[in-house]
């Protein structure tokens, strides 16, 4: 049992979350609720009985920041020749422990869901090759589904026995959390542990309510908040501006009735997303509410019961896979940096600014900050301590000042092939001419700095949130709206909506220095599906596999997307001549066949995380989707 603070939370709040290992190096991420002293015990070659290689105190390892009276992040970054290790060799198994505060209480005794049945710590394996990974992305908390996380636990815990079956690397590709549609329940728990934990309070600029207690009062709270959003305050230049003279807010989520506003807010929402620990013993009920939203609260509540049931799983899995993460548009708000114009009128208002900016620095503490913490010691950690450690509306606005401006979010995991993570959303190829259309998904100079990435590399891994190569009659339909001037009203979230961003990223694939094998990981679009893309120019003969899985706690209407990919299949299969009218015509696209499908299906819906294996040369052998319903879905060529 997790020891407890005087508060009654327990000791480790969420994690360990393995965040990066390579042979030189291991990074862990954890939340705790008292700043305790902590060792690590690493055990190397571990098979499950040996004694541990080395103990490490923590001190000179980690850096904390307290984020309230009764909580703190902790980031632990050992190099393993500090502490007298050698370099990691290919296929080691490593296992490890911590001794928490005086008593030297043991992670694995007080958090035993964190070990597989049979071990007594968690345990992970080291790949410089990368051999098999598992990857998802949109994890809506209460979309009524099982969540595939948990799928993806038990997925492994029936291959223990075996190291090598073990995944190199757990990819989350975005939308981790939704920071822009929250149940009320959840809203409601976010509430009772902000408060149990002691979490800050904050001043907001620019709204109808001027600091956190305000909010939490107000009648606007629960289900209400797009009432309080930034809006455009009767102006007709900025209605026509977004949404050609509808009454809209500048937060175009259907769903803001719920989203979250403060700091506080989002990183509760990151601890009660990713561990059961926050749970515990979270005492909370429905608040005062009109008789429509009772009844909206009361469909919720069972569903975000039984996402909380599953959390032991998913912070089990995170525990003992590799886990690397980007940011899509759900972990800031929806839409984020869509257009020049919707850029320009969000982080142009005071309130607006802080939530973007407040979901931005959460993201970095929960997220970015493990990936690769280089990045940050030096560009936005003193700030953010200096902030955390004496908050001031001063402070605060000055960080985001930093983070609105701070664009190196991209980062590359050095495996066999390399894994390319994009930053697609704070580096926009703008258009100046026309603004409300949609813009670029990364600038010409981040494309650049993409290829220079690429050079010299036989086979590549490319994370690209929204698909490079998606359903084609889906992006017409996207283009046609953008094409009307409303684009935000469908997301238009392609790399072919901007005609530079699409040349340019084409002409990097055809470059002759970049590999001969591209695999491009994608989810956003809460559906999966595989193409095999062969690219036609001159000699060369790039192969590139976009490889969609969509989404980890999400889904597509039915009904709808049985049309869509009856109808996509009928214009532009790989023999239509409609694919001479698109940027696809120096290309030939196969998509491929999921089995088992009825009807001819090229997409995947439903709940679900993927599976992909790789060959020596790095091409994808296996594509599985591992399904909470209907088990492996098996994605082949496909003979037409």
């Amino acid at each position: 049992m997790n020891p407890a603070s005087s508060t009654g939370l327990p000791l480790v709040l969420a994690g360990p979350i393995i965040r990066r290992v390579t042979a030189e190096a291991l990074v862990l991420w954890l939340a705790v609720s008292r700043p305790v002293d902590i060792k690590l015990q690493l055990f190397i070659e571990d098979d499950g009985r040996g004694e541990a290689s080395v103990d490490v105190p923590l001190a000179d390892h980690t850096q904390r920041l307290r984020i309230g009276e009764h909580a703190w992040l902790d980031l632990v970054h050992v190099r393993f020749d500090d502490i007298g290790l050698s370099s990691l060799t290919d296929e080691q198994v490593v296992g490890y422990d911590m001794l928490l505060g005086e008593t030297a209480e043991r992670l694995s005794k007080i958090e035993p869901g964190l070990c597989y049945p049979g071990e007594p710590r968690p345990r992970f394996v080291y790949r410089r090759r990368l051999t098999h990974l598992l990857h998802g992305s949109c994890r809506r908390p209460h979309h009524d589904s099982p969540d595939a996380m948990a799928e993806g636990d038990r997925w492994l815990s029936g291959r223990r026995a075996n190291p090598a079956d073990w995944p190199t690397a757990l990819l989350l590709t975005g939308d981790q959390i939704y920071a822009d549609d929250v149940a009320g329940p959840l809203l409601r728990a976010v509430h009772a542990f902000m408060d149990r934990a002691g979490l800050r309070d904050e001043t907001l600029t620019g709204a109808d309510v001027t600091s956190t207690a305000e909010l939490r009062a107000c009648d606007d709270c629960y289900y209400g908040r797009d009432r309080l959003l930034p809006n455009e305050k009767g102006s007709r230049d900025l209605r026509d501006l977004f949404f050609g003279g509808a009454e809209k807010p500048v937060f175009t989520s259907a769903n803001a009735s719920n989203h979250l506003i403060t700091l506080s807010e989002v990183l509760a929402m990151y601890l009660l997303c990713w561990s059961d620990a926050p749970w515990r013993d979270l005492a909370f009920d429905a608040p005062p509410l009109n008789e429509e939203n009772a009844a909206t609260y009361a469909a919720q509540a069972p569903v975000i019961e039984r996402f909380a049931a599953e959390l032991p799983a998913v912070r089990r899995l995170m525990a003992n896979v590799p886990v690397y993460m980007i940011f899509d548009d759900h972990d800031v708000t929806d839409d984020w940096n869509l257009t020049q114009r919707w850029a320009a009128a969000a982080y142009g208002h005071p309130f607006s600014r802080r939530i973007l900016g407040n979901a931005t620095l959460a993201y970095l503490l929960c997220q970015g900050w493990g990936n690769q913490p280089e990045s940050f010691d030096d560009a936005l950690l003193p700030a953010i301590r200096a902030f955390l450690d004496q908050p001031s509306e001063e402070r605060q606005s000055a960080l985001i000042d930093e983070l609105v401006h701070f664009h190196d979010w991209d980062f590359t995991v050095e495996t066999e092939p390399a894994v390319v993570f994009m930053n697609t959303r704070t580096r926009r190829w703008h258009r100046e001419r026309l603004p409300s259309r949609p813009s670029g998904l990364m600038d010409w100079e981040a494309l650049c700095e993409l290829q220079n990435r690429f050079v010299g590399r036989e086979a590549v891994v490319v994370v690209s949130p929204a698909p490079i190569f998606g359903v084609k009659l889906i992006e017409n339909v996207q283009r046609v709206f953008s094409w009307l001037g409303m684009p935000l009203m469908v997301d238009a979230e392609n790399w072919m909506a901007h005609a530079g961003a699409a040349h340019t990223l084409l002409n990097i694939f055809h470059h002759r220095g970049t590999p001969a094998h591209f695999t491009v990981l994608s989810g956003d679009v809460h559906y999966s599906f595989v193409y095999d893309v062969t690219l036609r120019r001159g000699k060369l003969q790039q192969k590139i596999w976009q490889i969609t899985s969509s989404g980890v706690k999400n889904g597509f209407p039915v009904r709808l997307l049985d049309w869509f990919d009856r109808l996509n299949r009928w214009l532009y299969a790989p023999w239509s001549p409609f694919n001479w009218f698109t940027k696809r015509r120096s290309m030939h696209i196969q998509p491929r066949k999921p089995h088992p499908s009825s009807r001819g299906e090229r997409l995947v819906n439903g709940a679900s995380l993927g599976y992909l294996s790789f060959d020596a040369a790095g091409r994808p052998q296996h594509i599985r989707e591992l399904t909470v319903d209907q088990g492996e879905v098996i994605f082949e060529p496909d003979a037409d």
